[in-house]
């Protein structure tokens, strides 16, 4: 069959060629925005701020402020605020009144359970299944295989602001498990 010049039964290649187009726009579009979610949740986010820490906060949600902070607490307290990634995580109050450069991940390497620091005792004491951390949160007793994973903790601007601890274990001397 040929095609007779002039006949407008048959669209020409252009036509074509954009219909295909639009076809093809409207598929990726659809798949990108069905894909974005996934992606970015195994993309990390990167930090904001000059020393890409994240504000503690306090039960409320509140940033936790240094100067009012220490004001309400007493040497040796470990306090639990919110941390890296939505974790409890105890803050530190050193003998002289400062808060400590290092925090400690409130989460049992056991099973997950939220540690309680126990002061009569002087450690953190799970109730899950007894696993026992002295003062710096090294494990002393198991059934937990670790010791509770260190933050970093530095006060800027009256904020105290959390990071991931990538240093040597200064209680184990070994490299950190939870980086």
């Amino acid at each position: 069959m040929t095609q007779i010049a002039g006949n407008t039964d048959a669209p020409d290649m252009g036509r074509r060629q954009f219909l295909n187009l639009i076809t093809f726009g409207t598929v990726t579009g659809v798949a990108l925005g069905a894909l974005y979610p996934y992606i970015s949740y195994f993309v990390p986010k990167s930090a904001s701020g000059a020393g890409g820490g994240v504000a503690a906060k306090d039960k409320l949600g509140n940033d936790v402020v240094a100067s009012e902070f220490l004001a309400s607490h007493q040497p040796g307290d470990r306090v639990l605020v919110q941390g890296l990634k939505g974790d409890p995580t105890y803050l530190i109050i050193t003998d002289d009144k400062q808060i400590a450069d290092y925090g400690l991940n409130a989460v049992c390497t056991h099973l997950g359970c939220v540690v309680p620091w126990n002061a009569a005792e002087n450690k953190f004491i799970c109730p899950c299944h007894g696993s026992q951390y002295n003062s710096e949160g090294k494990v002393v007793r198991g059934p937990a295989p670790l010791s509770l994973a260190l933050v970093r903790t530095e006060v800027r601007n009256d904020k105290v602001l959390l990071s991931t601890w990538e240093d040597t274990d200064f209680r184990t001397g070994e490299a950190p498990w939870w980086v």
